[in-house]
């Protein structure tokens, strides 16, 4: 007599996904907009982090009096003509509309960053931007210059910086994009900056973003005694 056939096996239950363990996105909200002298013990904070993170706080010597008195004279120059700041912003709510900042040729960048994990801000409070949960996350300095070669304009960044907390996170490539955009937007010729020969990091990030590292350029520089020295050449 044959012997019964085993019983099939049974059919696996479907596969039960738990909405709580599926990765969540954190969204952070950013808007770059023009500084102005209200926000200087911010900036002036953020270089002083900028002077630490280069190993150059021996040459740090603002303080928040003269970056107001050069950076927001009275009767200051439009921006754009003059020494000009971006403020970089964030939130976990949307920014609320500002009006132009009496600058006609530039309206505040808004952007949502989807983020893995929420960004732990230890310095929140002494960052803390206006009446809501923003907080300043960085910031880039620049001015106007020429290239004689191309007979235009253009800017030269002075600084530009985001806090340890905030890196890696594209806010670097977002104030530079804004910079860029706004020179291609003025009919600029280019916009040029200097980075430490050891931040490799920086160098990787501006290479990939089509930028040029001039190798055969040397920065050249006159300042304090040697400046004053100079300036008694021949007179």
């Amino acid at each position: 007599m044959a012997a019964a056939a085993p019983p099939p096996s049974p059919t696996p239950a479907p596969a039960v996904i738990r909405e709580d363990l599926i990765p969540t996105a954190h969204q952070v909200f950013s808007r770059i907009r023009l500084a102005t002298n209200a926000d200087v013990p911010h900036i002036h904070k953020l270089i002083h982090q900028m002077a630490v993170f280069e190993r150059l706080t021996h040459l740090f010597s603002a303080t928040e009096s003269s970056l107001s008195t050069t950076l927001f004279p009275e009767n200051s120059p439009p921006p754009f003509t003059t020494f000009t700041v971006f403020l970089l912003e964030v939130s976990q709510n949307p920014f609320l509309p500002i009006d132009n900042q009496n600058c006609t040729n530039f309206s505040p960048i808004h952007k949502t960053i989807n983020l893995d994990l929420p960004v732990s801000d230890a310095e929140a409070e002494m960052f803390k931007s206006g009446g809501n949960d923003a907080v300043v996350a960085g910031f880039v300095l620049f001015f106007p210059n020429y290239s004689s070669f191309l007979a235009k304009p253009g800017f030269y960044i002075e600084d530009i910086f985001v806090r340890e907390c905030y890196r890696r996170k594209g806010f670097g490539r977002l104030l530079l994009s804004t910079v860029a955009a706004q020179a291609a937007k003025m009919g600029y010729g280019r916009v040029e900056w200097v980075v430490l020969d050891w931040n490799v990091n920086a160098i990787k990030f501006y290479e990939e973003m089509g930028a040029q590292i001039l190798q055969e350029w040397r920065v050249c520089r006159l300042t304090g005694g040697a400046l004053e020295a100079f300036a008694n050449v021949n007179i």
